[in-house]
This record gives C-alpha cells, sequence and structure tokens, in this order.
C-alpha cells in the first residue's frame, strides 16, 4: 500500500466508522451467528499474492460484520460497557497511526509525561488525596495482577522473586465472593495458589464483607503460622454491585499491616460525581486502586488506571532495567513499563486526554447521573410489573430482576429460556447472574450514547418476551 492508496484507505476507513455508529440502532445487539458460521466463510490457507483492497473491505463488510456484537450499541445493556466516545475513537486513529512503542520515557517523551498528567487529571476528578500517584495499565486485570505481586513480594520481604516460593509460608488474601475473577487469576498467576485467597462471608444490602469475619480470619491465619499478605476490596462488583465497607476493611488492614487493593473498575467512574462518593467513604486507606475509563467513562478500550500509594513497592516488585533499557543522561524521568507486567506499552493517555476536554467532568457526570436515573425508574417499573420481582436492588445504574415462572415451573431455567429470547430477539442485550444461587438478570445502563427511550424499550422488550413466555407454558 503506497502513500496515496493509505490516504484513500484512512479516509474510507473513517467514514465507515462514522456511518456505521450513525446506523448502531438497526443491527441487533449481540451477533445473531451460529458456531463456526464465519469460520467455515475464511480461507484454510493464506494467501500466495496479495489481494486488493477493494475485497478484503468487501469481505469485511459481508462476512464479519454480521457476526459482531456491538459494544457501542445504545442498548447494549449486558456485562459492563466498554465505552468509546467518539473523540476517543479520533484519538485512536492518531495513536495507530503513529504506532509508537511508548515502554519507556526515551521511546516516546510525549507518552510518557502525558500519562502523568492523566494520571493526576483523573485523580481530583475522583477527589483523591495527594499521595496517590499511579500509571495506565491494559485492563483491571493487569492492574488486579501488579497489586498482588506486589502484595506477595512486601509479604516476603522481597524474596519471592528472588528465590520463588517454595518452603516460604504459605500466603494468604482475602476478599469476598463479589470480588471478579481476574483476582482469581491473578492468585493463580502469582504462584499464590486458589487455596490461600480466603473468601470472607458478605451481608447488607451490599454484600460486602462480614468485617468482624474478615478480622477473625486474619488472627486465625496468624494463629496457625500462615503468612498474610493482603486484602482485595471491591467498589460495585460485577456481579450485582457489591461493595465493601471500605473504611472498616482499611482499618483491619491496618492493624495487621496488610496491603489494600479496592476493585472499583466500573463503578469508580461514578466517583466523579460528589453525591456517590459515599460508596467509597475510606478510600484513603487503600494501597492500590484500578478503575476503568473505557468502563463507564468513555476512553475506549484499553484504558484501566491504576493508582497506587507507595510506586516504590510496585516498582521494586516489578522492574527489570537490562543496559539496554536504560537511560543514560536523564534525571527525574518515569519509565512506566516498570510499573506494569509487559514491556510493551501503548499510548493510553492520548485518549484520555482528547476525552476530558472535550466533554468536560460536568458533560460526563451528567451522563453517569442519566444512567443512574434512568435504571432506578426501570428498576421501579420492573417491581410494579405482575410476575417479575426485583433481587438486587440498583447500585448505581445496576441491578438484577427475576420472572416468576408459570405453576410448577423451575425458575432458573425459565429465565435463563428468558434471557436467550431476549438477546436472541436482537433489540437489546442483557446478561444472567447467580444471586444467592439462583439465576437472576442483570441489568446496567452504562452505554456512552442510550437514552432513556432506549432504557424504555429495554422495559417493553422484556416484558413482551416474558408475556410470549407465559404463553408458551412451563418450561422444565
Amino acid at each position: 500500500m503506497d502513500s496515496r492508496e493509505f490516504r484513500e484507505w484512512s479516509r474510507r476507513a473513517a467514514e465507515w466508522g462514522a456511518d456505521y455508529r450513525e446506523t448502531l440502532r438497526e443491527h441487533p445487539v449481540r451477533a445473531q451467528t451460529r458456531p463456526g458460521e464465519i469460520a467455515a466463510r475464511i480461507e484454510n490457507a493464506p494467501p500466495e499474492h496479495g489481494e486488493p483492497m477493494e475485497r478484503i473491505f468487501a469481505d469485511f463488510e459481508e462476512m464479519i460484520l454480521p457476526g459482531m456484537t456491538h459494544w457501542q450499541h445504545p442498548r447494549f445493556f449486558a456485562y459492563f460497557p466498554a465505552n468509546a466516545a467518539p473523540v476517543s475513537v479520533v484519538a485512536e486513529y492518531l495513536v495507530t497511526a503513529m504506532a509508537a512503542q511508548c515502554m519507556l520515557w526515551q521511546t516516546s517523551p510525549a507518552a510518557t509525561e502525558l500519562e502523568t498528567a492523566m494520571i493526576d487529571w483523573v485523580r481530583q476528578a475522583l477527589a483523591l488525596p495527594t499521595g496517590f500517584s499511579g500509571v495506565i495499565q491494559d485492563s483491571a486485570s493487569s492492574a488486579t495482577l501488579a497489586a498482588v505481586l506486589t502484595m506477595r513480594e512486601r509479604a516476603l520481604s522481597w524474596q519471592g522473586n528472588a528465590n520463588g516460593l517454595a518452603g516460604m509460608k504459605p500466603i494468604r488474601i482475602y476478599a469476598s465472593n463479589q470480588v471478579h475473577t481476574s483476582i482469581d487469576r491473578a492468585i493463580w498467576v502469582s504462584g499464590i495458589g486458589e487455596a490461600n485467597l480466603v473468601r470472607i462471608p458478605t451481608k447488607g444490602r451490599w454484600r460486602g464483607m462480614d468485617v468482624a469475619a474478615l478480622e477473625a480470619a486474619v488472627v486465625a491465619d496468624k494463629e496457625a503460622g500462615l503468612l498474610p499478605a493482603g486484602i482485595v476490596a471491591c467498589v460495585g462488583g460485577t456481579s450485582i454491585g457489591g461493595t465493601d465497607d471500605l473504611a472498616s476493611v482499611a482499618d483491619v488492614a491496618r492493624r495487621h499491616g496488610l496491603y489494600l487493593h479496592v476493585d472499583a473498575a466500573w463503578a469508580g467512574a461514578a466517583m466523579i460525581c460528589p453525591e456517590f462518593r459515599h460508596f467509597w467513604q475510606g478510600i484513603e486507606g487503600a494501597d492500590s486502586i484500578v478503575f476503568n475509563p473505557h468502563k463507564w467513562l468513555g476512553a475506549q478500550f484499553d484504558c484501566s488506571v491504576q493508582f497506587v500509594k507507595d510506586p516504590d513497592s510496585q516498582v521494586k516488585t516489578l522492574a527489570i532495567q537490562p543496559e539496554y533499557l536504560k537511560t543514560h543522561g536523564k534525571d527525574g524521568i518515569v519509565n512506566y513499563s516498570e510499573w506494569s507486567v509487559p514491556l510493551g506499552r501503548r499510548f493510553r493517555a492520548l485518549k484520555l486526554w482528547f476525552l476530558l476536554r472535550a466533554h468536560g467532568l460536568e458533560g460526563l457526570r451528567a451522563m453517569i447521573r442519566d444512567h443512574v436515573r434512568w435504571s432506578e425508574k426501570l428498576a421501579q417499573r420492573i417491581s410494579e410489573t405482575p410476575g417479575f420481582e426485583i433481587v438486587s436492588e440498583p447500585m448505581l445504574s445496576l441491578f438484577s430482576f427475576r420472572h416468576i415462572p408459570p405453576a410448577g415451573g423451575d425458575s432458573d431455567a425459565h429465565n435463563q429460556r428468558l434471557v436467550d429470547r431476549i438477546n436472541d430477539d436482537g433489540r437489546i442485550y442483557l446478561t444472567q447472574t447467580r444471586v444467592d444461587g439462583q439465576l437472576a438478570i442483570r441489568f446496567q445502563a452504562g452505554q456512552f450514547d442510550a437514552t432513556e427511550a432506549d432504557v424504555d424499550e429495554a422495559y417493553d422488550t422484556i416484558v413482551r418476551v416474558a408475556a410470549m413466555l407465559d404463553q408458551v407454558g412451563v418450561v422444565t
């Protein structure tokens, strides 16, 4: 592809993207293809000779697009959002065109220095104390792994990386069953082992850790000769928004010298709104916090901010400095690859800079407040509709509900069939979870371009499909 063709196809791709975003409501939210349908249309071997871009692009539209689930669709109410505000997409065009490897200050000074500034902009937006600095990771999974590795090394007096875990006291990490499965993976990858992830029972409306049970577990482990290292708390857990009492959990961590990591990957965005900050009262007691601007805030994936109170501990855990990665003759620089597991780094700060400048905090606050208000209104409508029950009350814009099956029907099977039929319908996209062992249907409003009419459409679709199921009869 020469420069003329590059210019032409860049223009066509950008125009396609704008057309795509304008027409999203015309597409079913979730891909309607069957397993293997796309793969069957792809050639079994790579071509020996290049093909014209016209053919490649046509195949993209004909073969690939029908198999895509549209995460930017205004009626995407499943999982949590993976928003990409248009201004963020424009910034990503620029990042892609430059294709810089931003692993060190010297490999792109602007990327490092803008990242430092953006971390502080976001810290201020969330009203975090000045003692926090941070880094932009690719995802909350990587941020949590970095935190767990730091917990491990700090508890082992920095001997784990050097000597391995053989012969060491078993390390113990504490969390509730409301935390994301990325915590489990971090425990696996760190070598700590699933058996040493201690699940603390929850209680209360927000299903936070029972702090007395947490304290008792730590004390019992110490008495048994084990090595408590850290606690992973959550604000806005993935299933139904489980949220810990951070102030009380931080007190336990402080008394026992434990590292406290807080997963606020989704709900952290809402903390730009002062009225929601009660959900993380006590956050100043955390050693590490993860929040994903690529979820609710609107930055295109991937963009996960990890705040840390003591960056030296994380750098001591993760940094490797061979001669070819050293920057000589420059003082006071930061190499953010030393704060993360991957060496390679994308220029993630640019889209955050564009986003915050284009929308401002008030613009983003208005969006989040709308989502919360619309979700609360929908939950109220569902609760007042015969045959439905609310399973978990709204936590910000997330709640869960259940449809009551016909007499003698199996509730789990009935509600799974309901969510499947809703998603096959194509107008909206929902997912299921389990609450106290029983299946429930999750709803969260968070897509950047959603309107109140889109949320009203969700109500109409849910009720209409449920009525169709009732006409069919008992699901077994």
